[in-house]
Parts: C-alpha cells; sequence; structure tokens
C-alpha cells in the first residue's frame, strides 16, 4: 500500500499536535503506523459495507414492499466471495504483522545491552559501563539499543509509546525488546500493566541524546566501576572463584568464553548459554548441571538481588580467561586476614559498597549518592 509522503506527513502531524498521537522517534514507529493505519482503514472499509448492505436491504426487502417473504436460494459465487476476501485480508494483517513482530523482538548483533530492573514502584537501568539510573534512560540516537529486563516483584510492562515499544517484565525470568532511536528529545515511559497501588506514578523519561552527548553523560555519570567489575568483586566475595578457577581439577565448570557456547547437560541434552541459563544456574544450579560434575553448588536465592545478578551475568558474559579468577584466588589465600576482613565488611576490593549493596534483596529504592571503591586493578576481559 501506497501513500502519498505529503499526506502521510499531515497525518502524522495532525495526530502528533492534536495530541491523539505520538510523535514518531524510532526506526520502527513509520512501519507500525502503517500497519495501525491499514488496520483502520479495512476496519472502516467493512464497517461501511455493511452499513450500507443493512440500510439498502432495510429498503429494498421492507414489509410493505414484500408482504410475503420471498425464498432465496443460496449463490456460491456470493459466499464465496465473503469468505475469500476477508480471509484474504486476515492472511495480510498475519503476515506483515508477524514480520513486524520479528523485527522488534531480534535485536542485531551489534546492539548496546541496557538492563532495566522494574519494582514497586520504579525502573532502575543498568548501563554496562557502570551508569545507574531511576526513572529515566539515557541513550544515542542513530544506534540499536537492546533491553533485558526482569521485574523485582510482581509484572509490569515497559511501554515506550514515542517508540512504539511495550514489552511484559516479568518475575524471575528475562525479556528483551530493542530499538533505534531516531529524533532527539525527551519522551514518557510508562507502565501499562496494574502493578499494584501507586502503579499510575511508575512513570518516568527516555532521554535520546547525539551520540557526542551520550558519550558525555556516560562519562560523567559514571559510578566509577563497570557491570562485569562490581561482578567480579562479587563473583569473588561470594567464594565462586573456589569452585570455578578453570582448573582440571575445579569442581565447577570452567566459565572462561562459556557465554554463547552450546553446554552439554547431565541428562545429555544442550543448551545455548545465555542470560537467563546463567541467572537460573546461579539461583538454581541444580537443576540444570554441566555435564561431568555433581551438582553440589549452594542456590544463591533470596541471598543476591536482581541487581547483584545483572552484575555476575555481566561479568561472566566477558570473561575471556582465567586469569583474573585465579590472580583473585591467589591473593585471597595468601591474605586470609585481608579477605576474613572483606567478609566482615570492611573496605576491601573485594567488598565495596556496590557490592554490599547486590548481596541483600533490599525493598527500598537505593541510595543515588555513595562512593564505589576503586576497582581492582586489570580488566575482566584478559
Amino acid at each position: 500500500m501506497h501513500i502519498s509522503p505529503v499526506l502521510w506527513q499531515f497525518l502524522v502531524r495532525w495526530l502528533t499536535n492534536s495530541a491523539l498521537f505520538p510523535p514518531e522517534a524510532s526506526a520502527i514507529s513509520p512501519y507500525m503506523d502503517a500497519f495501525y493505519f491499514f488496520l483502520i482503514l479495512i476496519s472502516a472499509i467493512g464497517l461501511a459495507a455493511v452499513g450500507i448492505l443493512v440500510f439498502g436491504f432495510s429498503i429494498m426487502y421492507r414489509k410493505d414492499r414484500n408482504p410475503v417473504a420471498t425464498h432465496i436460494e443460496g449463490s456460491t459465487l456470493l459466499e464465496a466471495t465473503w469468505t475469500i476476501i476477508p480471509l484474504a485480508l486476515f492472511m495480510v494483517c498475519f503476515v506483515w504483522g508477524a514480520l513486524l513482530y520479528f523485527r522488534i523482538y531480534n535485536p542485531p548483533t551489534n546492539a548496546m545491552n541496557i538492563y532495566i530492573v522494574g519494582k514497586q514502584w520504579m525502573w532502575k537501568a543498568e548501563h554496562p559501563g557502570g551508569q545507574h539510573e531511576i526513572d529515566s534512560l539515557h541513550i544515542p540516537i542513530n544506534r540499536p539499543v537492546q533491553l533485558t529486563m526482569i521485574s523485582q516483584d510482581v509484572f509490569h510492562s515497559f511501554s515506550i509509546p514515542a517508540f512504539r515499544i511495550k514489552r511484559e517484565v516479568i518475575p524471575g525470568r528475562y525479556s528483551t525488546v530493542w530499538f533505534t532511536a531516531t529524533a532527539t528529545g525527551t519522551y514518557h515511559l510508562f507502565c501499562t500493566q496494574y502493578c499494584g497501588t501507586d502503579h499510575s506514578a511508575m512513570i518516568g523519561e527516555i532521554v535520546a541524546m547525539t551520540p557526542d552527548a551520550y558519550q558525555a553523560w556516560a562519562a560523567g555519570s559514571t559510578s566509577g566501576a563497570s557491570l562485569a567489575q562490581n561482578g567480579e568483586r562479587l563473583f569473588a566475595s561470594l567464594g565462586c572463584n573456589s569452585c570455578h578457577s578453570g582448573e582440571a581439577t575445579a569442581r565447577g565448570p570452567n566459565l572462561a568464553q562459556v557465554y554463547g557456547s552450546r553446554l552439554q547437560l547431565t541428562d545429555g541434552s544442550y543448551v545455548t548459554v545465555n542470560d537467563a541459563f546463567l541467572r537460573e544456574a546461579i539461583l538454581n544450579p541444580s537443576t540444570r548441571v554441566t555435564a561431568g560434575y555433581v551438582p553440589i553448588m549452594p542456590t544463591y536465592q533470596g541471598q543476591v538481588s536482581e541487581e547483584g545478578l545483572i552484575d555476575l551475568v555481566e561479568y561472566i558474559k566477558n570473561l575471556n580467561s582465567n586469569y583474573r579468577i585465579q590472580q583473585t584466588l591467589t591473593a585471597s589465600q595468601l591474605s586470609p586476614g585481608q579477605a576474613g576482613a572483606s567478609s566482615s565488611g570492611s573496605s576491601s576490593p573485594a567488598m565495596n559498597n556496590r557490592t554490599r549493596e547486590t548481596l541483600g534483596a533490599g525493598n527500598g529504592r537505593p541510595a543515588k549518592s555513595g562512593t564505589v571503591a576503586p576497582s581492582v586493578p586489570g580488566t575482566v576481559n584478559q
């Protein structure tokens, strides 16, 4: 279907300026709007056709013109017409909608990933670089952005009308959606799933910026450590490095470069290691055990918050070798006094403010201020 560009712009601008329609601010918006207007068009045509037929037949076959009912034989052509035409329209809608669905929910491989945690009644955004936001999300334009989302309590729904995206945020399970913002500005963020008393207050804003402005914002908003670095500290503080050291005699499987690989389980099946699998392995390690190992790993259900799980997942995703794991394991073995002080809450590199925050589930809003201890020297990508 082709619409004149002038007519299309007039229609969009009229709806936007009349506050009947949100602006088109993402790459998918024009395609979603075209599909939406197509549905409106065929619905209006169908309504008009039925209305005209009802009105016409009421005149043609009124009682004074047909005092005695006339028997009318069926028409194969007529029945085929009103069956085939609606079926064709429904199939067009099905194929069109399916193509849009797969385009929305299959992010490109180069998409920038941002984690979203929904909680009564706020949105928490976690950027890989260590930037944290509440009820706000800063993004660059003209760059694919993937949101990996999870709820900390009840069902929520993440909706950005200007981007034409809406995704359910579910407890205990990651859901993803992606978009490419095309216009700078500040746009509304809503929770469109009733989630309790203050559901109507669970709103926020999406700030779309130029790439240079976003880089400047990211540099000035970092907490001092990336999610992967926070995950490294948490990994060491929980003692994970003692079993997942990467050595041949280790009691746990090697985690270096495990993300994205196909892993064989004890039942003989194979699974692709992704964010959801890593989260499940931390919380319910006995459900899917790696082949060659026994289910001795304890569960961390209720001991690590959603933010802490995100840190651990991001750390394992970026773990390309076991050098850092063995280094921190050796340091803890050589300095038992320091390791003990770390577990008691001192300011050693293995346990900083961010790590202590992520260890507990915590129901209150995280403090927006506070310092983060310097990161452990080196990077997790070695």
